[in-house]
């Protein structure tokens, strides 16, 4: 077996051990307030078997909200990112678990015992976030990384990699007309490297070396690599062939999306009636305006809809026809538009765009029009986002930020096209719950950010 090979496999296990520590414990924590606080308020008990199914049925569940929100991701996330999924997790599985007890109970269970639960499984989540970091960290220190980049600038990537400086170092930066021979010797006394967005010949030639010196390599795609990567294998010969069909869902993807977005439009309708009944009459009753706002925007096929949304800003905010997106502290924004924008409950109207089938729950977002044409104008590939129709949510909000440029939009969104799957919108969905409430997805455009589509490499 390889050193490599090894190291990789305790790695593995390192990570499997601080995943069953703590979904144990919390397992354990539920057991005690079930068996001491809960189980004896229950007529019809549940007698030896009965409890391990319970512990069971909450230990999965635990374990697949973990795995959906990246909660036992040690080595990918701050720690403060894994107390709050975890905590968003064990929210969620509390919460779970209190409804059926209630439906097993054919009454109301106390909430004081589930709440206090909760908080020692907080305290818990706090400590075994920090003593796993430290042993991870102590185990598997940060990767030192010489970053390869062409004409355009690489400061943003570096910006961004640097401020995990838990997990990379940029020691160094190489420009490509330094020349191969000097970027192969640079590699060499680091860890690994990053390619960022520099022509495909030399790309290749820098993978193929980093690939035989066992190499890490981190690279930025192109929108070419995104589509290539998701290519089906063929093998009806003896050659190696990808086949990209380039036509978006198929027609049982979209027959199947279309029933799941009607199923859950309905559901959350339901569910979100009485809040959106008192967001209407806040809106109507802070300056007797209108509740909602209409907005052109493009989805599939180029297809324009109007989008509904509950009206967060000053009536006649773009009277003069002008698109200007919401900045950071923007008057125009109402004290009620900044609590349902804080949390996004402004879209919520959305639901009957998606009920009528101008909107899925899960796509790319729809933009204005005029940004539409400003960015295809720009950057042609833009297009390829209305192969699908525009979303409440998607990958780009999930993996994103609000002013996330046209490019990273573009590719996050090609992500989500060219690997769709049921799973996966099932998964986005329960994300989003995740990034409701994290500020950086839903800040407006800064003042100070370029978000246009200029300076894209080229796909």
């Amino acid at each position: 077996m390889k050193p490599k090979t090894r190291a990789d496999e305790f790695r593995k296990m390192i990570m499997f051990t601080l995943s069953i520590m703590i979904l144990l414990s919390l397992t354990v924590a539920f057991g005690y307030t079930w068996v001491n606080h809960i189980n004896v308020g229950i007529i019809w008990a549940f007698f030896r078997r009965g409890n391990y199914l319970i512990f069971t049925l909450y230990f999965v569940l635990q374990y697949v909200l973990s795995r959906v929100y990246g909660a036992l991701k040690i080595d990918l996330y701050r720690v403060s990112d894994i107390v709050y999924s975890q905590g968003i997790t064990t929210l969620l599985v509390d919460a779970i678990m209190y409804a059926i007890m209630s439906l097993v109970a054919r009454k109301m269970v106390a909430v004081a015992p589930v709440l206090i639960l909760f908080l020692v499984q907080m305290g818990i989540i706090l400590i075994w976030a920090y003593l796993a970091a430290i042993v991870y960290r102590k185990l598997y220190p940060p990767y030192h990384l010489v970053i390869v980049y062409s004409y355009h600038s690489a400061t943003s990537l570096v910006r961004k990699m640097s401020a995990r400086d838990d997990r990379f170092i940029i020691c160094e930066a190489v420009n490509i007309d330094q020349g191969y021979d000097y970027i192969k010797e640079r590699i060499m006394a680091y860890d690994g490297a990053i390619i960022c967005d520099i022509p495909g010949s030399l790309r290749n030639d820098i993978l193929k070396y980093c690939y035989d010196n066992g190499k890490r390599t981190y690279v930025t795609p192109k929108v070419s690599d995104i589509i290539i990567r998701s290519g089906e294998n063929l093998h009806v010969f003896d050659t190696p062939l990808l086949l990209c069909r380039n036509t978006g869902l198929t027609f049982e993807q979209k027959v199947l999306k279309r029933i799941v977005d009607i199923l859950l439009s309905l559901i959350a309708l339901v569910l979100t009636s009485p809040f959106m009944l008192i967001t209407a009459i806040a809106i109507k009753a802070y300056d007797k305006g209108p509740v909602f706002y209409k907005q052109a925007r493009v989805t599939k096929d180029g297809k324009v809809f109007d989008i509904i949304k509950f009206r967060s800003m000053i009536p006649n905010a773009e009277a003069d026809g002008k698109s200007r997106p919401a900045v950071s502290d923007d008057e125009r924004i109402t004290p009620i538009g900044k609590v349902i924008r804080a949390i996004r409950f402004d879209e919520m109207p959305q639901i009957f765009n998606i009920l009528k089938g101008d909107m899925s729950i899960v796509g790319p977002r729809p933009e204005r029009v005029e940004h539409v044409e400003k960015y295809t104008k720009e950057m042609p590939e833009f297009a390829y986002r209305l192969k699908v129709k525009a979303g409440l949510t998607g990958y780009a909000q999930v993996y994103g930020k609000y002013n996330t440029t046209s490019y990273d939009k573009l590719k996050l969104d090609l992500f989500y096209i060219e690997n769709y799957s049921l799973r996966t919108d099932i998964r986005l969905i329960f994300m989003t719950i995740k990034v409701l409430f994290m500020k950086e997805s839903t800040e407006g455009f800064d003042k100070a950010d370029d978000n246009s589509a200029s300076g894209a490499p080229q796909s």
